[in-house]
């Protein structure tokens, strides 16, 4: 009797596992996304989402005033559907990645036509679009997941990062 309850239970268990492994519940740092509407014009934002852990990021995990693949593994995507403005700057329509450099009082948004790199070392000066600034604040309370989103701002984005006691901003609008 044990034998036959016993084997159901594990296929049921492994099954359940599998099924969490392929929606990324598994990954220490699941994929996510993130989209602006301008007008029926997008962007659309991919990265990973690592987690806090107890550990300090902004300073320590992440150092000041080195380029950051902005999320994990793969670098972070970047892709407008048509042309936008970013902080001032023109980013025409198309596929980029995104990296940033933190600071404690400015963050640098690297916009980069180079894509399909897993993140670190930055290498990719070269392909460079644009180089912009970011607004720093400090949150409430800590953010335990990196999450990056687009909050809509008059006729446009706000392009947030948000991780620990730490949010960034970056005003974005179609041109």
């Amino acid at each position: 009797m044990q034998k036959r309850i016993a084997l159901p239970a594990i296929f049921a268990i492994l099954f359940a596992t599998a099924a969490v492994a392929q929606m990324g519940g598994g990954k220490p740092s699941p994929a996510a996304s993130a989209t602006c509407d301008l007008g029926g014009k997008a962007i659309k934002t991919d990265y990973s989402s690592p987690r806090m852990k107890g550990r300090k990021i902004y300073g320590d995990l992440v150092p000041f005033g080195q380029v950051w693949r902005t999320g994990a593994n793969e670098a972070t995507t970047f892709v407008p559907s048509a042309d936008v403005v970013v902080g001032g700057k023109t980013v025409p329509a198309g596929s980029y990645t995104i990296f940033t450099v933190p600071n404690a009082d400015k963050w640098t948004l690297i916009i980069n036509k180079k894509t399909g790199e897993w993140g670190i070392p930055y290498k990719y000066e070269s392909d460079e679009l644009a180089r912009v600034d970011m607004k720093v604040s400090k949150l409430p309370s800590p953010v335990e997941n990196f999450t990056i989103g687009y909050d809509k701002s008059g006729s446009g984005c706000t392009l947030r990062m948000d991780w620990e006691t730490t949010r960034a901003t970056v005003d974005i609008s179609a041109k």
